[in-house]
């Protein structure tokens, strides 16, 4: 069944039809998920429930691609057609979205823009071409609102790498990554605005397994490693350290930055991606892992191995954070004024307690269901001036396109071209799009609780 032959359904309607059948898979073994390569026939896909082993004696039960966390590494040619099948095992309608495939509205894999939903026990299959090399992902993109086993609190993610036309040679070999947070629970709403509720969990994971169950990333002193980190996490933003190291960033979200520089902590909001490059130079056994205990503890990290080294795998907290997106861009944007522009959208993001006591988000003053969609025309250059009035942060994601960040609170920043960006509690960040991929387009919170509860907004072309 092609994705045109099912009729668009409702996202409500979609996530709230029934429940979902138990959760996830068997462990990811090793640094690195099983590939698929591409063939002339499609890439196939299962979604179904699947137990899932963080640790000896710890297992989960998931919904999870091909019974396994992360799925299948999917490697798709830069400019090619690619054909990907899914059989939906579950018992609730499903969606997947090609995070980071700048793809028409019907294969990208949200029902707000009328892609398809696959209804359980169906096959769809996705078809569209990958425009150019990167990191990208895919995942469900379904509600969960208060069930922490459903949506991206479950098993559903995997690496999308979208292969270069030519080799750029620039490592000796790669390393993916992707951090999620298992077994969510609430503790409360807080009343007052400077506050967000936020899940507790009590697991973390890099694919699928807790650092002390996990087989070490084997490393050779001298090599060039690069890592693919990606935040595949419901609600957590993650910060890593690497003690001895320096991380060489050359890509954000899979574009190329302007300038590649170090840095000695990688700061991911969900649903962010960073390449990093790691010159080996410190032999040893040492703890690649979060700089916050509490994510540590959860079980969050991976021993870095040299060859022949033995002993503790060391950890040194780093003194400071120097995460700054601005170290990659390049010299400065020009003032708005001067850019062309053929409209400007500012966007102002609230939280407001529902009647019932739950946590509600705004979109100027509105949520989702009574928000208006902004309206752009194909060609046009237009100015999204995001501004956070609320005392969390929130990774702001804008499907099918890519947008470039121009200005962080009041400084002027080289372009980043991303398609997700973590704005600050109390932030504002500038940031343009090119409307060039005609059909709806979704912006949202990535945070599965602020997009559940009102915080996404429709961009609809004239």
């Amino acid at each position: 069944m092609a994705v045109t032959d099912i009729p668009p359904i409702t996202r409500r309607r979609a996530l709230l039809a029934g429940g979902m059948a138990g959760l996830l898979p068997r462990p990811g073994a090793g640094h690195a998920a099983p590939v698929q390569p591409m063939t002339a026939q499609p890439i196939t896909l299962r979604i179904a429930p699947t137990t899932v082993e963080l640790a000896p004696g710890i297992t989960r039960r998931v919904l999870a691609y091909d019974g396994q966390v992360p799925g299948p590494v999917l490697r798709l040619p830069e400019g090619r057609p690619a054909w990907v099948r899914v059989t939906n095992g579950s018992d609730a309608p499903e969606l997947v979205h090609w995070h980071g495939l700048d793809v028409g509205a019907v294969p990208d894999g949200a029902a707000e823009e009328g892609s398809a939903t696959i209804p359980p026990g169906g096959t769809l299959d996705y078809r569209f071409v990958p425009p150019r090399a990167g990191t990208r992902w895919y995942h469900t993109h379904t509600m969960a609102m208060m069930d922490f086993s459903r949506a991206m609190y479950s098993g559903q993610f995997g690496f999308l790498i979208v292969e270069p036309r030519r080799d750029p040679g620039r490592h000796d070999r790669e390393v993916l990554l992707a951090a999620h947070h298992w077994d969510g629970a609430l503790p409360g709403i807080p009343a007052s605005p400077e506050f967000c509720a936020m899940p507790r969990y009590r697991y973390a994971t890099f694919n699928g397994r807790l650092m002390q169950a996990a087989e070490p990333v084997r490393v050779r002193q001298g090599e060039r490693v690069l890592f693919r980190f990606l935040n595949a996490s419901a609600t957590e933003a993650v910060s890593l350290a690497l003690p001895g190291h320096a991380f060489t960033v050359v890509a954000l979200d899979g574009n190329p930055v302007a300038s590649p520089a170090p840095v000695s902590v990688i700061t991911l909001g969900v649903a962010e991606r960073v390449d990093a490059i790691v010159h080996m130079n410190r032999p040893g056994r040492w703890v690649l892992g979060p700089t916050d205990p509490a994510q540590q503890t959860a079980g969050l990290g991976r021993v870095i191995e040299y060859a022949g080294a033995t002993g503790p795998a060391i950890w040194t907290p780093p003194p400071i954070s120097d995460w700054d997106y601005a170290l990659f861009g390049g010299p400065a944007a020009p003032p708005v004024e001067d850019l062309r522009l053929d409209g400007i959208f500012p966007m102002l993001f609230e939280r407001r307690l529902t009647p019932d006591g739950m946590e509600g988000w705004t979109i100027n003053g509105r949520s989702y269901a009574d928000l208006p969609p902004l309206h752009v025309r194909a060609g046009g250059r237009y100015l999204f001036r995001w501004i956070n009035l609320s005392g969390c942060a929130h990774p702001l994601h804008l499907h099918r396109h890519h947008f470039t960040i121009l200005r962080r609170g009041m400084r002027r920043i080289g372009p980043i071209e991303k398609d997700t960006v973590q704005i600050g509690r109390f932030d504002t960040i500038d940031a343009l799009l090119v409307a060039d991929n005609p059909g709806d387009t979704l912006f949202h919170c990535h945070h599965q609780m602020h997009m559940d509860y009102g915080f996404m907004q429709m961009i609809r072309y004239s």
